[in-house]
Parts: C-alpha cells; structure tokens; sequence
C-alpha cells in the first residue's frame, strides 16, 4: 500500500520556517510555535509511515508539540523580566537555559566578600524577587564557586557555605528549604583565568537556578 507524503516537504518547511520565529514574539511563543512546527513535521512522518493519513499526523503532533514548546512558562517568562529589573546594573547575568531554567549568575561583588559567606547587601534585592511570588511548584538550585586562593579543603568548605547561605536567606523569604538544592564546587569550574585580581573576581561567584517542577 502507497501512503499519501506530499504533505511531509510542507510540515518540514514549516519547521524552518517557526524556527526562525517572529521578532515580535516572547521566547515563550517563540517555544509554542517551534514545538507545533516539529510535532507537526514528526506526526506527518508517523501518520504516512504507518498507513494513516499525514494531514490527521500532522494536526496532532502539532498539538503535542505546541505543548512541549511552551514549558517556558508565562510565570518563568514575567521571573525573567523581574529579576533583570532587579539586577539592572549589578553585573548579574540572568539567561533562560536549555532546559527552561533561569540562570543567575551573581559575581563577587554582588554576592560574598573574598572568604565570606555573608550575604552581600546589593545580593539582597535580586534574592527577594526570587522569592516573590513563590508557589508549590519553584525549586532553585544554589552552586557557591570560588577562586584558587587556598587550599581545596578551604575553597570546597566555603562554596558550600555560601551556597547554604543563599538557601538559608530564600527559606527566610518563604521558598521550603526542601526546595533549595545547594552545592559548592570550590574552585574547579573557573570561568576565567586565576593568575589576576580580575579574573580571580569572576570566579568567585554564586550561580542559581530557578525552575518550575516538571518543566
């Protein structure tokens, strides 16, 4: 039996073509769109590949993957926006990653004196709008860096430290400590050079991860 693939070209075409996406769209559109265009493209595949029709295939693998595209929520979308208003001209760089997490990486001048695990006062906006607005589903996670000063003991100790001590000050703002998964890597993921005051300052830094449960 032949199947009918005339409709495959256009659903691949479609694809390109969402890919691209609109400048006027959010990311969070950007998403849907690009999710409906490669369901549409795989269910198009499926549905000729096993007998049924490619126009049905299409249709429902677009709606699936409109669903997959969109994990980018709107609340994800407005936390966004939020904490790049709060972290205007701190140096704090706020980015979504590839799993759909917001990424806050906060530098030693904004987060802990060279070894300190006390909260730096400027730090202290950003993690509040973190904890605005909290529901059930918000978990972070909380890498503490540093620099190669010290020993690897000492270094390790202190990356834990300041990450607990970001956790502790988001429980005080109403986010479960359970929620709040720390980690100190010390001085083993150095962004830049340690050989100079400046680089040694871009290691020393907090990275924290905002996600919603299941996306």
């Amino acid at each position: 039996m032949t199947t009918n693939l005339t409709l495959i070209p256009v659903a691949v075409a479609l694809v390109a073509l969402l890919a691209t996406g609109c400048s006027s769209m959010s990311e969070r559109q950007r998403g849907t769109a690009t999710g409906a265009g490669v369901g549409a493209a795989a269910g198009a595949v499926i549905g000729g590949a096993t007998g049924g029709q490619v126009g049905t295939g299409a249709v429902i693998g677009g709606a699936v993957g409109a669903v997959a595209g969109n994990l980018w929520s709107k609340r994800q979308q407005d936390r966004q926006a939020a904490l790049n208003r709060a972290s205007a001209g701190t140096g704090i760089q706020v980015a979504r990653t590839t799993d759909n997490r917001l990424r806050l990486s906060v530098p030693a001048d904004f987060s802990f004196a060279s070894g300190s695990a006390t909260i730096q006062p400027a730090m202290r906006p950003v993690l509040d709008e973190i904890s605005r607005d909290i529901d059930p589903k918000t978990y972070v996670t909380v890498i503490g860096h540093t620099d190669s000063t010290g020993s690897d003991e000492l270094n390790e100790r202190l990356a834990q430290d300041r990450a607990s001590a970001v956790r502790d000050y988001l429980s005080s703002r109403g986010l479960a400590a359970s929620h709040v998964q720390v980690e100190g890597r010390g001085e083993r993921e150095p962004v830049t050079t340690n050989a100079t005051d400046a680089g040694r300052a871009q290691n020393r830094r907090v990275e924290i991860f905002v996600a919603e449960h299941g996306a």
